[in-house]
């Protein structure tokens, strides 16, 4: 006899809809709530009922459109519908239909207070300190120039295939910690206070996962030098103290400081996919897509590594509007809206954020959306 099952749907649909019966039949509508003038601002996205919604069984992505199961039989194994799939991952993370990857717009979001004109600084700050240190030159090319590939790289208009490589592993190993550290700050808060983290945990290992994957997809084309390793080294370490210090003070400020350092990570997939499609990297132009890659991201077993960076600038955009959203929230009392599920590329991809009234309509319509799936099995 089955224990527990979860089931989970389209691939391509950015969804967390693995709640079964008996969490899906605990959530009901609750009226509408205004904003209150007291310290206490409650509605859709803190009071408990919401609370309680966003705690639950996540995901397993799975391996083709249908409708697939994961389950624990009665020895306590999990057991697969489809058995097709294999990696180094256990989270959810989106699988993109083709149009969705390329409905990526490069997005910044404008700071209006202290706080976020901080956050956009500091993440100006360190990229002007890693070109530096790696010497990159942000020159346009002479419009009508004449120059060779081999000029331009040169001249410093363009990387090749190893610097672009080098820009790209650097980053993913830094942008693969903020998450791991809000995580554990939200998990170790919610055990001191002995209390729910209304579904922030989650996302964060999620986003921190989705980020280490990428830096192993990308490992696949090179293995760094000693010295590149301990970079990295000293960067994470001086990184990951700051950031664990700075979310202590001020978790909003530190989602803000990744929605902008994402927004980076948008603008430089875009650029190294239009260095591509214009043959500036023709070492990468017909480079198969490493295997870790078509496994994760379900690519199509003849897919490229431009295919793959499509994917990766997808997930960079998810973490983009996902962090700009959350820090428009209380992060002391208000539910994570995407806790359930997320919206889709054509929405993350063209919008920086949601604002909290927004956050909590998405939030409203999501349950919604379960009770309705509950009703229908």
């Amino acid at each position: 006899m089955l224990q527990h099952s979860i089931i989970t749907f389209a691939p391509h649909v950015t969804r967390r809809v693995g709640y079964n019966a008996l969490v899906v039949g605990s959530l009901r509508l609750t009226a509408s709530r205004s904003f209150s003038s007291s310290a206490q601002r409650y509605n859709d996205l803190n009071d408990r009922q919401a609370k309680a919604a966003a705690v639950g069984p996540h995901k397993h992505d799975a391996s083709s459109p249908s409708l697939s199961v994961t389950a624990i039989n009665h020895n306590g194994d999990i057991s697969h519908q489809n058995k097709g799939t294999h990696g180094d991952w256990v989270l959810f993370h989106p699988v993109y239909a083709p149009e969705e990857l390329k409905s990526v717009e490069v997005l910044h979001r404008e700071a209006t207070c202290f706080s976020d004109k901080l956050a956009a600084n500091l993440v100006k700050f360190s990229k002007w300190g890693y070109d530096l240190v790696s010497g990159f030159r942000h020159k346009t090319i002479p419009p009508g120039t004449d120059m060779t590939l081999e000029q331009l790289r040169e001249g410093g208009y363009v990387l090749n295939e190893k610097q672009w490589l080098q820009r790209i592993l650097f980053l993913e190993s830094i942008a693969g910690v903020p998450g791991m550290v809000a995580a554990t700050l939200r998990h170790l808060q919610s055990l001191r206070l002995m209390r729910r983290d209304n579904g922030w945990i989650h996302t964060c290992l999620e986003e921190a996962e989705n980020e280490r994957m990428h830096l192993m997809t990308f490992m696949t084309l090179r293995n760094p030098s000693i010295f590149f390793r301990a970079m990295i080294l000293g960067a994470q370490g001086v990184f990951y103290n700051l950031f664990f210090l700075s979310y202590l003070i001020s978790p909003r400020a530190c989602h803000r400081f990744v929605g902008h350092l994402e927004e980076e990570a948008v603008a430089t997939y875009t650029k190294c996919i239009k260095e591509i499609e214009a043959g500036r990297v023709p070492e990468w132009s017909d480079l198969p897509a490493p295997q870790i890659a078509i496994d994760y991201w379900r690519l199509d077993p003849n897919s490229k590594l431009l295919d793959v960076i499509y994917a990766v600038r997808s997930d960079e955009t998810s973490h983009r509007f996902v962090n700009h959203s959350l820090a428009n929230l209380d992060v002391n009392t208000d539910v994570n809206p995407f806790a359930l599920q997320e919206p889709d590329m054509h929405t993350k991809g063209k919008k920086i954020a949601f604002e909290r009234p927004e956050s909590e309509q998405y939030f409203k319509e999501t349950r919604d959306m379960l009770r309705k799936v509950s009703a229908d099995s």
